[in-house]
């Protein structure tokens, strides 16, 4: 079975690797002409994804490139002494198995697990798909495949093509984010600083890497206008909700003329009452992102990616069938991402004075807790901080193309 996946970010591969292991031929189409190594921001990778990651083989690579990250100072405007977080406090309560990781070191880990099974072809993007599953590429060239998948994120070519313009399924909740490399001036190592006023924060830490990310995210009243590929004026807009702000703001600020990666995006939600169509199917942030950086979308894009795969094998093939069982399989997940993840863009930047009182009361109480405490608590409702731990996975190695599988081999 020939299968197209466009995007070599997180999804694609990972999709890649379980077709490849059901012994499907998998081409994977990327419109940059490498494998992308845009700076990236750090993401989480929760118990789900992290079992997923383990049935892979790839657990050791995977937690020899964590962050490390231990420690949050947080700065408040028109406060002089910072508030101290230790983060496995938060991270212990959210998760019980929880890796963060840089997206490029993520992306590039799956993409070596499956370079010499898949054939990755860089630097063109798909132009049109029939019905019948013939592709026209950008470069010219045609081929056929059995499916075709949207593996290629929030601003997805194929959703467009298939489905339509993003602007009929993208609802903005609310704030931005913007992610810039810049020098290590500070020496951190292991721990980020952060500064926290009214609708506004920014930060920066390092990992395992000689520089540090700079994370910017500010929430607005209005939704703003421009285009996601004109950087230039996302650095105009930056300079513009950040102007004023102390700290360390304003050096971060300058390295935005000399920065070698720059990331900037609204967080913005998916929603979409099916992710297929016929011969086509969406994965991750390209049929159901809950939002950048708020709603844990890089783990349900790796188990999106292990369901969509399984589901494929359990009917052997047939994607008249999987592909509805595929989205029944995920739905529930893929919702209540989305309501926590629209709570969370309320939350995560204080919106006025008395909700930076509010953040500094709730860091000293966390920090006064017992862990095991505030483990307890939120494991009581897998709705809120347990949510990504609360799926529980099939096992697919019972499938009919596994079994075919393992009687060949």
């Amino acid at each position: 079975m020939r299968i197209l996946i466009s995007g070599a970010s997180v999804a694609g591969p990972a999709l890649a690797y379980w077709l490849t292991r059901y012994g499907c031929t998998v081409t994977v189409v990327e419109r940059a002409p490498a494998l992308r190594k845009t700076g990236g921001h750090a993401v989480d990778l929760f118990r789900p994804a992290m079992d997923i990651v383990e049935k892979m083989g790839l657990l050791e690579q995977v937690t020899a490139k964590k962050t490390g990250i231990e420690r949050l100072t947080v700065y408040r405007e028109g406060e002089s002494r910072p508030i101290e977080l230790e983060l496995r406090r938060v991270m212990g309560a959210v998760s019980d198995r929880h890796v963060e990781i840089m997206r490029d070191d993520l992306s590039e880990i799956f993409y070596d697990a499956t370079r010499h099974d898949v054939d990755y072809v860089f630097g063109d993007s798909i132009a049109s798909i029939s019905d019948d599953g013939e592709v026209t590429f950008d470069s010219g060239r045609t081929d056929t495949f059995d499916l075709v998948i949207g593996a290629d994120g929030l601003h997805s070519n194929v959703r467009r093509l298939v489905f339509g313009p993003e602007s009929d399924f993208a609802t903005w909740i609310g704030a931005y984010l913007a992610v810039v490399s810049v020098p290590n001036h500070l020496g951190l190592d292991g721990r980020t600083e952060v500064i926290a006023g009214a609708r506004r924060m920014a930060g920066i830490g390092t990992v395992h890497m000689d520089d540090a990310r700079a994370v910017f995210l500010f929430r607005t009243p209005r939704q703003l206008d421009y285009h996601h590929r004109d950087v230039p004026r996302q650095k105009e807009l930056l300079r513009e909700h950040f102007e004023g702000m102390g700290w360390e703001v304003p050096r971060l600020l300058e390295e935005l003329d000399r920065t070698p990666a720059f990331y900037f995006d609204s967080i913005t939600q998916l929603r979409m009452d099916t992710w297929s169509r016929g011969r086509v199917t969406l994965v991750g942030d390209a049929g159901y992102c809950p939002g950048p950086a708020v709603g844990g979308s890089t783990s349900l894009a790796v188990v999106g990616a292990y369901i969509l795969a399984g589901e494929l094998a359990t009917y052997g093939g047939d994607h008249t069938r999987a592909f509805p069982a595929y989205e029944a399989e995920i739905g529930d997940y893929v919702r209540r991402s989305r309501t926590f993840a629209i709570n969370a863009a309320k939350r995560i930047v204080p919106g006025s004075r008395f909700d930076l009182w509010a953040l500094g009361t709730m860091v000293r109480l966390i920090n006064h807790l017992p862990v095991a405490l505030t483990t307890a608590a939120a494991k009581i409702s897998s709705k809120g901080v347990r949510l990504h731990d609360s799926i529980v996975l099939k096992d697919y190695a019972s499938t009919p193309w596994s079994r075919s599988l393992s009687a060949s081999s």
